[in-house]
């Protein structure tokens, strides 16, 4: 007699990045997923990012100039956050691409924006 049972097989090892907002991010509990956003921190600006920690994890928060000319006024790079889902549920990120010293916290409610300022927010939805 041969017994068989259901495990589940799915990879959770693998490291997706994400770069559009309008792309609902699918993680198991445990996996890590990055967001990537342009970014130019030679301005002045950077993304600033907001989430339910009982749900995610930011495990690293890090930007990256270009190659071809790091930290040369006016020359961008990526923002790579990288995020471990922890709990099953649906959540959101919120980021917020600001001069940081110009506002409230993004955590301070209510964030008042300049015509500067730009938002993203990724649904996040964890099995």
């Amino acid at each position: 007699m041969i017994l068989a049972s259901g495990c589940n097989t799915a990879d959770t090892t693998e490291v997706i990045t994400y770069t559009d907002s309008a792309t609902t991010i699918t993680a198991h509990v445990n996996q890590e997923f990055i967001i990537a956003l342009e970014s130019n921190e030679t301005t002045g600006y950077s993304w600033l990012e907001t989430h339910e920690t009982s749900k995610l994890e930011l495990v690293k928060d890090e930007y990256q100039p270009k190659e071809t000319a790091p930290y040369v006024v006016g020359v961008g790079g990526t923002h790579y956050f990288t995020f471990k889902a922890l709990k099953k549920g649906e959540t959101e990120i919120t980021l917020v691409y600001c001069r940081s010293w110009e506002q409230e916290s993004i955590a301070d409610k209510p964030y008042t924006f300049t015509e500067n300022d730009k938002t993203e927010s990724f649904t996040v939805k964890i099995k």
